[in-house]
């Protein structure tokens, strides 16, 4: 089944490919065109905070949930069983932490950059070292979004792998940096319509040609791929029960309770509730999207089951399996093969743009309004798109970076564990521990970081032994443009047992035993590092008393997950921190207190120059920043 006129894309699939692309880049040019044409920073970065929920619900999937979900999961099913499809749960629990205790939070301050709240909760410094952890997490992970793509495109059509980089990047970037948020949103939308009818075309032809789902279920029971109840306690087992649904909840926590590509799709709801809607669609279209990969790499090992394509080297990484099974399903109808390797793409636009703006909207908020605070509108508005273009170029470079780090799936989630997973506790521990300081959290992250770096790095260094179910390729005797010689055949078999037995431990450190932690932990054991670590050096420095804090910067878990207990008996669980009223919103003209040096903050839209009663004045952000 490796005849060579599956990889070549006929003169019907390249015109659909590029009607893709042009409806991408036609979205963004009308969003320039439009409304207010992208000339203020709050059409550009928040789409004037009046956006619907549903669209702003499918680009929540879509941002992270994009090619790495398209290439990696079904490859995951295919390989390794089907306990990925747990992270349904972890979805739900990330949305429901999201809503209850992070959000409030956001809209309560009405930030544009989440890195904000740090500098009201801590100081300037950690707000600064916030920006700088997302920076590398956001950089780093688009390179790998754009990367994965691109070799998808590289196995089946025979384009040249960094000629197919520079297009999605330069494709992405033109877009993002013309029409703003809203372009963003809207091919989102346009992108993960694309991308879903990708895996019901392959879930259905497929399982026709194996017989119905029925026989896909029976075929991928008997391969080992049905384990839902591997309860397996051991740190070190790759996927159990426990390590996708809880270690998974704090991976997906970083990314949708504090990462800024996220937040910002809150704020461009407006208000509170329609982001919280907006969450749980996206909750729902996360679970939907996570169970079609699943289902199609279940697919395609009852299409493979006796006949593997990694086994016989028709694809070099399991990374190509999709491109490889949709390219042998479509080859013969033309233009499909072209909609479903867009899919592909489109799911790497989606993630892209929606990083190059919120990396735009990050450096604009937190450095260019810091050093310039004077700046007129117009002018800060062609900055920040000069600022999305330049980050577009530097996410085509970290490609490059990413073409190292083997499977896309696993390399992706890692990334979100070892440096979302600092992050999140550093946000987490100002949110949920009042007696947290600014040294305390400064010498949390560092701590965080380091220990996640170390062990992320050293899985790469000594990768640890994943046992799998097993490939078989004895089904392949009779192929339609080859046959096998027996020389062939014991070259497949010893590749199947050489890859099913485990490094010796002599060819590994002592220390290596810390690296065959799984990598659904990582983000867990960073939270926790921080967490502990910031509590003993804020304890150690001198602790903040609970009763100095805003409470508008807290959220006691008392009052976000147990709201119907009496008021007598949630008091003495807020650990002194003051109840937050109502009426308390930094909307309405009530300032912020930073506990640690007792300044008062106020956002400059917020302060009426006309108002002459206003007793105490209220500091503009400059002055608030100069005083710091």
């Amino acid at each position: 089944m490796v005849a060579e006129e599956m990889r070549v894309f006929g003169a019907a699939d390249y015109a659909v490919f590029a009607c893709v692309l042009l409806v991408s880049s036609a979205i963004g040019v009308y969003h320039a065109l439009t409304g207010g044409k992208q000339k203020t920073t709050k059409e550009f970065l928040m789409a004037d905070r009046n956006m619907s929920p549903i669209p702003v619900a499918v680009s929540l999937v879509a941002s992270f949930i994009s090619a790495i979900t398209f290439l990696g999961t079904p490859a995951e099913n295919y390989i390794h069983g089907c306990m990925f499809w747990l992270y349904g749960f972890a979805y739900i629990g990330a949305g429901f932490f999201t809503s209850r205790c992070f959000l409030p939070i956001f809209f309560r301050l009405d930030v544009t950059s989440a890195f904000e709240y740090l500098e009201l909760r801590f100081n300037k410094v950690m707000r600064i070292c916030g920006m700088l952890t997302f920076f590398l997490q956001m950089i780093i992970y688009m390179g790998i979004v754009i990367y994965a793509p691109a070799l998808a495109l590289s196995a089946v059509t025979g384009l040249h792998l960094w000629g197919s980089v520079i297009a999605i990047g330069l494709v992405c970037t033109f877009y993002t940096t013309i029409g703003g948020m809203k372009a963003v949103l809207w091919t989102d939308v346009f992108q993960v319509t694309i991308m879903m009818s990708g895996f019901l075309a392959l879930i259905i032809a497929g399982s026709i040609r194996a017989g119905g789902m029925g026989e896909v279920w029976s075929i991928a029971e008997k391969g080992g791929r049905i384990d839902f109840f591997n309860f397996d306690p051991d740190p070190s087992v790759r996927h159990t029960f426990w390590s996708v649904v809880i270690g998974g909840t704090f991976t997906w926590s970083a990314v949708y309770c504090v990462n800024q590509a996220q937040v910002q799709r809150y704020l461009t709801c407006g208000k509170e509730p329609v982001a919280q809607f907006a969450l749980l669609l996206a909750v729902i279209g996360m679970v939907v999207v996570v169970s079609l990969a699943c289902l199609a790499g279940l697919v395609m090992y009852a299409n493979y089951v006796n006949c593997d394509p990694l086994t016989l080297e028709y694809v070099q990484s399991s990374d190509q399996l999709i491109p490889y099974f949709l390219m042998d399903l479509f080859h013969t109808s033309p233009g499909l093969p072209g909609l479903l390797v867009s899919a592909v793409f489109s799911a790497a636009l989606s993630t892209v743009s929606s990083g190059l703006n919120s990396l735009a909207a990050v450096t604009g908020e937190d450095i260019v309004k810091t050093i310039w605070p004077d700046m007129d509108e117009l002018k800060y508005t062609k900055v920040t798109k000069c600022l999305a273009a330049a980050y577009g170029i530097l996410c085509i470079g970290m490609a490059f970076v990413a073409s190292f780090l083997g499977d896309v799936l696993q390399a992706a989630l890692s990334i979100f564990g070892m440096i979302g997973g600092p992050l999140l506790g550093l946000f987490s521990l100002g949110i949920f521990f009042p007696w947290a300081n600014s040294k305390g959290a400064l010498f949390g992250l560092i701590c965080g970081l380091a220990l996640s770096f170390w062990i992320g790095i050293g899985a790469q260094v000594y990768k640890p032994f994943v046992p799998t179910p097993g490939l078989n390729a004895d089904g392949c005797t009779d192929l339609n443009d080859t046959m096998m010689t027996t020389e062939d055949m014991m070259t497949s078999q010893t590749m199947m047992m050489t890859s099913s037995v485990a490094p010796t431990v002599e060819e590994r450190p002592a220390i290596a035993a810390l690296y065959t932690v799984s990598y659904a932990w990582y983000s867990a054991i960073a939270w926790l590092t921080v967490i502990i670590t910031g509590l003993i050096g804020s304890f150690a420095t001198g602790y903040t008393k609970p009763s100095e804090v805003d409470p508008r910067l807290i959220c006691p878990v008392v009052d976000a997950m147990y709201c119907c207990l009496p008021e007598k008996w949630k008091a003495p669980l807020r650990c002194g921190v003051k109840k937050l009223h109502p009426d308390d919103d930094a909307k309405e003209g009530v300032k912020v207190v930073n506990a640690e040096n007792g300044l008062e903050f106020k956002a400059e839209s917020e302060v009426n120059p006309n108002t002459q009663d206003m007793q105490p004045p209220y500091p503009t952000e400059k002055e608030y920043n100069t005083k710091l």
